[in-house]
């Protein structure tokens, strides 16, 4: 099975609520990952905000064109799962 995102929502600051098509969901801070020439304008609040569930893709993407890969964020959802325990 591929891993896909199916639901994203923003929820405040650099954070978005996530859920994948293998039942996992929950929140992640991309704080910390916002960096390059593509991810430093998600810098900018507002357009962080714009993080949506590409359909062709089926992943995360902004209005900007910038986009992580599904395995990436699961990966770093449950790292920050593990530290907050």
């Amino acid at each position: 099975m591929f891993l896909h995102v199916t639901e994203a929502k923003h929820t405040h600051e650099y954070r978005l609520w996530l859920a994948f098509n293998n039942g996992e969901s929950g929140e992640v801070d991309l704080e910390h990952e916002l960096w390059g020439e593509v991810f430093e304008p998600l810098l900018d609040k507002t357009l962080f905000a714009t993080a949506f569930v590409d359909g062709e893709m089926e992943t995360l993407a902004w209005a900007n064109g910038a986009d992580l890969a599904p395995e990436f964020l699961l990966d770093l959802l449950r790292n920050q799962r593990q530290r907050a325990a």
